[in-house]
């Protein structure tokens, strides 16, 4: 049996470990476009402050660890899949047989279609190629903008903070992390970010950037001219597909998978950022660009790729983030549910923030800031669906006890 697996992210990492484990005679080849050794995105950030080199956000830190898995791998961009002759084809024209192939591309970072956006001193930060060129410009008191502050842009702005720049956020959003945070948690984040020195601008876009000599000049929508010596694009990703067209997968914002990560085209699955698949509360198709549902759907690609029938049973939103030292969680329907109830409690001056999300009798979403201890059940509370009779009301009047009413309804559970 011959295994392709295109895409050498995390998901695609942990399928063909599996695919080992679970067809140790077959062939496996992992496919990456980039240079490097399969790494972590979500360690960038860390090469960036300089407190890992190069080789510390590689997923396996074992030199032979492919080899010795017998996992091989091949560095190319694939450009087509022809599943008639179930080959893919690659960018020098190569092409490559599979009998089983999963599609774990990831996704890509967006780019607006702004004037100027492909200027030197205009880069994403997602590859470690990315990663070098800003080390290279993003010297202690230089300027700095940032446009986009979601979970992405504010791993990175940690980053950049830590390098001593001067630092301005864009965001189009009415608050920071728009798709992470409510309201009023967001616009915690961004008072914390500004007490810290950040210049911080909602409800704004990039009009234009603009070279200045060795500088650049970024032009707002509502008339703000900010000058920088590096521009950093965080304005969010996109699942990579672009590749897939007229292979007859079927496609809407990203990859669409059944409960066994099969796509509609036979031998082939998908696993990922890349993926529309089942959401954990709903069962409905939705994007869900978070690790652990990479990781989790992967490994059921791999037991079905391999002849299992495992089934994934939904992504669920987890979101942790330390954003300059204040940390905040969001899990579930962290926004609510159609005709749900809520509650919140917010302590501006100790920068503490609490929203608890219920559907009849099941805490259904949650976020926090400022909540170090105990967060873990919250997750548990949403993920468990523990149903907490007598205790919604309760939490309603006060939601801090939501460690008080987990241990309660999962030792009764017991």
């Amino acid at each position: 049996m011959k295994h392709v697996i295109i895409g050498n992210g995390p998901a695609g990492v942990v399928a063909a470990e599996a695919l080992r484990r679970h067809d140790p005679q077959a062939d496996v080849t992992l496919i990456g476009d980039e240079p490097e050794a399969p790494y972590s995105r979500m360690a960038i950030p860390y090469f960036l402050t300089g407190s890992i080199p190069d080789q510390g956000t590689h997923l396996r830190k074992s030199g032979d660890h492919y080899e010795q898995h017998r996992i091989h791998l091949r560095q190319g961009r694939v450009v087509r899949i022809e599943a008639e002759s179930q080959n893919v084809v690659f960018e020098d024209g190569s092409e490559l047989g599979y009998d089983r192939l999963l599609v774990a591309s990831g996704c890509q970072p967006v780019r607006p279609p702004i004037p100027g956006i492909d200027l030197p001193g205009v880069h994403t930060c997602w590859t470690l190629a990315d990663a070098r060129a800003i080390a290279a410009r993003a010297a202690p008191g230089s300027s700095v903008l940032q446009i986009g502050a979601g979970f992405i842009g504010c791993i990175i702005m940690e980053a950049l903070v830590s390098r001593g720049v001067k630092l301005a956020i864009v965001e189009a959003g009415d608050r920071m992390v728009p798709r992470m945070m409510t309201q009023k948690a967001g616009k915690m984040i961004q008072r914390w970010v500004e007490q810290k020195g950040v210049a911080v601008h909602v409800g704004a876009t990039v009009k234009s950037i603009a070279a200045k000599g060795n500088a650049l000049t970024v032009s707002l929508a509502n008339g703000v001219a900010i000058e920088a010596d590096l521009v950093i694009c965080a304005a969010g990703v996109r699942p990579n597909v672009g590749f897939l067209a007229g292979s007859g997968i079927a496609v809407g914002h990203g990859v669409h998978v059944d409960a066994h990560m099969q796509t509609d085209v036979r031998n082939i699955f998908a696993a990922g950022d890349v993926t529309e698949a089942s959401g954990f509360h709903t069962g409905e198709r939705e994007l869900n660009a978070i690790q652990p549902a990479a990781a989790d759907q992967a490994r059921v690609a791999a037991a079905n790729m391999a002849g299992g029938k495992a089934r994934f049973h939904g992504a669920l939103a987890i979101n942790v983030l330390d954003t300059l030292g204040l940390i905040s969680t969001s899990f579930g329907q962290w926004w609510g549910a159609e005709g749900g109830e809520g509650v919140e409690q917010v302590d501006e001056a100790a920068f503490r923030y609490l929203s608890l999300q219920f559907k009849g009798e099941v805490m259904v979403g949650a976020t926090s800031i400022g909540w170090t201890d105990n967060v873990g059940a919250l997750r548990g509370l949403v993920q468990g669906r523990v149903r907490l009779g007598a205790w919604k009301d309760k939490l309603l009047q006060n939601p801090t006890q939501f460690m008080t009413a987990y241990l309660a309804q999962t030792h009764r559970r017991t």
